[in-house]
């Protein structure tokens, strides 16, 4: 998922879009672990969305702390 994709969602978007992440995640690393999938690099792709979404997430809430002392 790409980053300007990321910033447009909002956050309950984003929290939903995290949980069906990491599900997908440990599906690809299951089936991976018993047969090798045709492509584990999309393993690595998954695992850089969740970072992606959670790095905006910590943004967004340092944001609002921010704000909020303000």
């Amino acid at each position: 998922m790409k980053q300007e994709v990321i910033k447009e969602l909002s956050t309950d978007e984003l929290m939903e879009r995290l949980d069906t992440e990491k599900i997908q995640l440990s599906k690809l690393k299951l089936h991976h672990a018993v047969s090798p999938i045709e492509n584990p690099q999309n393993i690595s792709s998954s695992r850089k969305g969740i970072a992606r979404i959670l790095t905006e997430l910590r943004k967004r809430e340092l944001t609002a702390k921010k704000e909020n002392n303000l």
